[in-house]
């Protein structure tokens, strides 16, 4: 079994959605399986810490997990065209992860929720796939065959999966937004079983 590692961050409750319907996407593959995990909210106050284990929702991310997966979909909301503080603090840590190579090789894929639709959804997809790139990942977009990436008025580019929350209910995806979550699971499911049989 294939296990792929979807790591979010989510504050209200709308980039979660959107984690648990890519996890859908991968389940949907013979051979693979979602693998949630989520980060702990960083403080500004240096010497405050979270507990080991969440009160509530997935566990929170170890560096095991990386170095178990297959393949990994990494969410965050957007904060100012950027990924959010506490996923890059989660990410700032794994040098150690980018000089044994522990990721290289291994598909990724992202996604991201904004309150607006021109909130920078894409900027903050690209953010978060730069530190993906630089651990040797190989990136997965979601192609223009995805017929829901022609008609969503919402959340969805070729660089990632997408939700817009703007007067709706943070957690309720459009259709779009989730088949696109959906696809982009799927699609890095996929390619992480052909890279593990073929390599």
């Amino acid at each position: 079994m294939s296990e792929i590692l979807v790591l979010y961050y989510s504050r209200f409750g709308a980039t979660e959605s959107l984690a648990r319907e890519v996890c859908q996407g991968i389940d949907s593959v013979a051979g693979a399986a979602a693998r949630l995990r989520t980060v702990p909210a960083v403080s500004t106050v240096a010497s405050a810490t979270e507990e080991d284990i969440p009160a509530e929702g997935p566990p929170f991310v170890t560096k095991d997990d990386l170095k178990e997966c297959a393949g990994i979909l990494m969410g965050s909301p957007t904060r100012f065209g950027n990924m959010a503080a506490p996923l890059k603090y989660f990410l700032d840590g794994t040098g150690s992860e980018w000089m044994n190579g522990t990721l290289s090789g291994k598909p990724a894929g992202v996604f991201t929720s904004t309150s607006s639709l021109h909130g920078g959804q894409e900027t903050t997809l690209l953010t978060m796939a730069l530190p993906l790139i630089h651990h040797g990942m190989i990136f997965v977009g979601i192609p223009y065959s995805e017929a829901a990436l022609s008609t969503t008025t919402s959340g969805g580019s070729p660089y990632g999966a997408g939700h817009v929350t703007w007067g709706r209910d943070p957690d309720v995806l459009t259709e779009e937004e989730g088949q696109l979550a959906k696809a982009l699971g799927e699609r890095v499911a996929r390619i992480a079983i052909k890279l593990k049989t073929t390599g």
